[in-house]
C-alpha cells in the first residue's frame, strides 16, 4: 500500500475558532514574526490577548513564530530568541527561567508514517525550569525537557532530556552533568 495525501486528515487536531485562527495569523505575522523590535511587554499583552498564559518577565525577541497560542503557558522570566518557531499543534508548557535560543524549533506535531492517509501524530512539550534550548535545536513531539536541562547547538530531543543533563546530537545523548557555580 502507498501513501495517498489526498486521503489525509487532521484527526483529533483542531487549531480553534476560524475568527481566532484568522485574526492571530495576522498579528504572529506582522507583530511577532517581524523584524521590527515591537516592546515586549506589547507582545506578551498580545499572547495573555490571545488565550497564552504568561508570566512576568518574558523577552521574546524578533522574527518568532507561534501556531497557537491558546495552547501556550509560559512561565516568568523566559527568553525567546530570534527566529524561534512553536509550531504548537498540541500544549507547549514552558517553566520559569527558560531560555530558547535563536531559531529553536518546538514541534509538537508530526505524521503517522504507517498510515496510507498521513494522519498527524501531536504530542505535549514541557520544558520545566531553568531548560536551555540551543540555537537552531529541535524538541520534537511529546519531549519533556527536565529541570536545567540542556540541548545544545543544533541538536534534535527525540525522547525525553533528564534533570540537570547535557544534550547533544541527532539524537541527543548526555554528554556530561550540568552544574551552576554562585557567582562572586
Amino acid at each position: 500500500m502507498r501513501t495517498d495525501l489526498s486521503a489525509f486528515n487532521t484527526g483529533n487536531y483542531s487549531p480553534g475558532p476560524r475568527w481566532k485562527v484568522l485574526a492571530w495569523y495576522f498579528v504572529n505575522y506582522y507583530i511577532f514574526n517581524s523584524a521590527l523590535p515591537w516592546p515586549y511587554g506589547f507582545k506578551r499583552g498580545l499572547l495573555r490577548l490571545f488565550g497564552a498564559k504568561v508570566g512576568k518577565g518574558l523577552v521574546i525577541k524578533t522574527k518568532v513564530r507561534i501556531k497557537n497560542p491558546w495552547r501556550l503557558e509560559i512561565g516568568e522570566h523566559c527568553w525567546i530568541g530570534e527566529s524561534v518557531w512553536i509550531d504548537n499543534l498540541e500544549d507547549v508548557t514552558i517553566g520559569n527561567h527558560v531560555c530558547i535560543s535563536q531559531g529553536a524549533l518546538l514541534l509538537t506535531g508530526n505524521h503517522d508514517y504507517t498510515r496510507r492517509d498521513f494522519p498527524y501524530r501531536l504530542g505535549r512539550i514541557t520544558l520545566d525550569d531553568g531548560v536551555w534550548i540551543g540555537a537552531q535545536s529541535v524538541v520534537c513531539p511529546g519531549v519533556h525537557c527536565g529541570t536545567h536541562a540542556i540541548l545544545t547547538v543544533s541538536s534534535v530531543a527525540s525522547r525525553n532530556l533528564e534533570p540537570w543533563q547535557i544534550y547533544a546530537g541527532n539524537p541527543a545523548a548526555v554528554v556530561r552533568t550540568r552544574t551552576i557555580h554562585a557567582h562572586a
